[in-house]
C-alpha cells in the first residue's frame, strides 16, 4: 500500500502557523493591531480546517432576554441550524443557543491572561439558552435536549511562565469557578492542553509536546465538538417576544 506521512503533514501545519504568528509579532509593533492580526490568523486557520457545519467569528453572544456577553475573540457557532446572526455597527451578535465554543486569543499565557479569558468565557455561559422540540419530515418529534456546557479556551503564541503548565498554571486553573473553567487551549510554542473537571477531585489535564501543540489542540477540540453533537433547537417564540406585535 502507498504510505502517507500523517505525522509529517500535521507537523507541517504546526510550523506554518507558528511562523505566521511569530512573523506577525515581529513585524507589527502596534499592540492593538498585532492582536487583531493574531486573532484573524487563528480564526482563518480554524475556519479552514473545521468541518463546514461550524462557523468561526469574532462576536458578542446574546440571549432572548436581551443580555449580551463581552466581545469574544473567537466564537465557534452553528452554521447550519442557526436562523440568524445580527451585524450591528460592524460587530456580529450571535444567539447563545448556536454557540459551541468560545476562545480568547492573546500573545502570551500568564495568570492575568488566564483569568481574563476565564472571565470573558463566563459572560457567555451566564446567558440563558432556550431549547425547543425538533420536528422531523416524517412527523416525529424529538424532545428538547438540555443545553450542553459551552467549551471555553485560550490560544496564545508563548507563555511568560518558565514552566508553562507547571504549578502556577495548575493553581490558576484550580482557582477558577465552574462557569469560568478553561477547558482547552494552545500555547503554540510550548504545548497544547486539555482539561477535565471533577467536582470532587479537582481537574485532570493532558499536555502535548511543543512540537505537536497545534495539531494536538485541534484534534482534542474536534473530539470535544463531536461529543457535543448538534446545538439545541432555538425556541423562536422566545426571541419573537421582543417585537411589539407579538
Amino acid at each position: 500500500m502507498n504510505h502517507f506521512d500523517l505525522k509529517g503533514a500535521f507537523n507541517a501545519l504546526q510550523k506554518q502557523m507558528s511562523l505566521k504568528l511569530t512573523a506577525n509579532r515581529q513585524l507589527v509593533s502596534h499592540a492593538p493591531t498585532m492582536g487583531d492580526v493574531t486573532e484573524e490568523s487563528w480564526r482563518l486557520w480554524l475556519q479552514e480546517y473545521l468541518p463546514k457545519r461550524y462557523c468561526v467569528s469574532k462576536a458578542f453572544v446574546v440571549d432572548h432576554n436581551g443580555y449580551m456577553s463581552d466581545q469574544i475573540d473567537l466564537v465557534i457557532h452553528d452554521r447550519q441550524y442557526s436562523p440568524f446572526v445580527w451585524t450591528v455597527n460592524g460587530a456580529d451578535h450571535i444567539p447563545a443557543e448556536s454557540v459551541y465554543a468560545v476562545f480568547e486569543v492573546k500573545q502570551n499565557l500568564d495568570k492575568a491572561m488566564l483569568e481574563y479569558a476565564a472571565n470573558k468565557i463566563k459572560t457567555v455561559r451566564l446567558l440563558n439558552r432556550t431549547n425547543a422540540p425538533v420536528y422531523h419530515a416524517d412527523g416525529c418529534i424529538t424532545d428538547p435536549r438540555e443545553p450542553f456546557n459551552i467549551i471555553g479556551g485560550i490560544l496564545t503564541l508563548d507563555s511568560t511562565w518558565s514552566d508553562p503548565f507547571g504549578e502556577p498554571f495548575i493553581k490558576a486553573v484550580d482557582a477558577l469557578e465552574p462557569r469560568s473553567h478553561i477547558d482547552i487551549g494552545c500555547v503554540l510554542d510550548k504545548g497544547g492542553f486539555n482539561i477535565y473537571y471533577n467536582a470532587d477531585s479537582g481537574h485532570t489535564r493532558e499536555i502535548s509536546t511543543p512540537e505537536e501543540a497545534l495539531i494536538y489542540f485541534f484534534l482534542r477540540l474536534l473530539s470535544r465538538l463531536q461529543r457535543l453533537g448538534t446545538v439545541p433547537a432555538i425556541d423562536i417564540e422566545q426571541y419573537a417576544r421582543a417585537l411589539d406585535s407579538i
